[in-house]
């Protein structure tokens, strides 16, 4: 009974047991919003605010500063161990210093274009040590960089698509959370796209290719393909490289994972939407049915739903139970400040 007693205070939680104005006993009680968030997302006063999530360009947000310090020591070291091995290194050669930082960044990336090729034992293995060192270094940092940088220009993206109308912090807030998937592919659509731009305008002009042979050499690049008949081979060509390509893999690798994201949220979506609509039989009442007396409550109906949409598991259901009943010290079936404050006390 204690356990049904819990399960009834739980649930009931999602409902605002407040009693509504003009509304007679019995009537269809409203539900809460979600008080997770902090109220200090959305600002007082000025409705055409942008959501503060860091205050300035030196409050940067620390994975930032961490991807900024792996890249430099990556790339610190490569560029002295490539150095102190470019004679071991054949290919077109430009300046030393810049063909390590270049090799460094092809390598890393996987581009391998094989202008620059070890030719050596030692100059081999170093290679393939700083492969996986760079491969890790993009898979697991630099991708969450770049993701974290499309996300600071959302209210800007939501800002221009409703520029003829007044949008307000909350409004934006709300905006953002619901098509964050969708803004940030089309974001990093659109920086895909300008970096093709400008790399295929450098390469026509600075190592003067045609159009063509520029745009082959830019998807060749970004995609990591690398045939190796066209590259950057001056000076300046090789300098903009090593920013350009590092830039350029990474994007187009958080393309196709917000695209996949993309696809799962919507896939999602129609789940959701045929729970909605799909009729209650008699076999999901009793499904539904958490503490067999008969009849649904609306938490149970709630939760029920819930589960048919993918959003939860029986199992988050038993972990979430199991928390309650550690709170509920005095096992009453309901949690009070003082059983709060008693837990608190045991887990010291």
């Amino acid at each position: 009974m204690a356990l049904n007693d819990a399960k009834d205070s739980t649930l009931s939680a999602l409902l605002d047991p407040s009693p509504q104005p003009n509304q007679k006993n019995g009537a269809r009680r409203r539900y809460r919003r979600c008080r997770s968030v902090p109220t200090d997302l959305i600002l007082q006063g000025n409705n055409d605010a942008v959501l503060p999530r860091y205050e300035s360009i030196f409050n940067v947000h620390p994975s930032f500063w961490q991807v900024t310090l792996f890249l430099a020591l990556y790339l610190g070291v490569g560029t002295v161990c490539f150095y102190l091995v470019k004679d071991q290194i054949r290919g077109q050669k430009t300046n030393g210093i810049l063909d390590a930082v270049y090799f460094c960044i092809v390598t890393m990336t996987t581009v391998g274009y094989g202008d620059l090729v070890p030719n050596s034992v030692p100059s081999k293995l170093l290679a393939c040590a700083f492969v996986f060192t760079g491969m890790a270094l993009i898979g697991l940092t630099l991708s969450k960089s770049a993701d974290y940088l499309v996300e600071k220009q959302e209210s800007l993206l939501v800002k221009c698509l409703h520029i003829n109308k007044k949008v307000g912090a909350s409004d934006l807030f709300k905006e953002i959370e619901e098509n964050r998937v969708k803004y940030k592919f089309i974001l990093n659509l659109g920086l895909l796209v300008l970096l093709m731009v400008v790399g295929t305008i450098f390469l026509s002009r600075v190592e003067h290719l045609s159009l063509v042979d520029a745009f082959y050499c830019v998807c060749s690049t970004i995609t990591t393909l690398g045939y190796g008949d066209k590259s950057f081979s001056t000076d300046a060509g090789r300098i903009f490289a090593v920013f350009w390509i590092l830039t350029s893999t990474v994007c187009l690798g958080l393309f196709f994972l917000h695209l996949a994201e993309l696809s799962t949220e919507r896939k999602q979506q129609s789940l959701v939407n045929w729970v909605l609509r799909r009729k209650m039989t008699y076999i999901d009442l009793e499904a539904a049915d958490l503490d067999d007396d008969g009849v649904l409550s609306a938490a149970e109906f709630i939760i029920y739903k819930l589960k048919e949409m993918g959003k939860i598991n029986q199992e988050d259901i038993a972990l979430v139970m199991k928390e309650f009943e550690d709170l509920d010290v005095d096992q009453s079936g309901t949690l009070s400040a003082s059983d709060i404050a008693l837990a608190q006390s045991y887990f010291r």
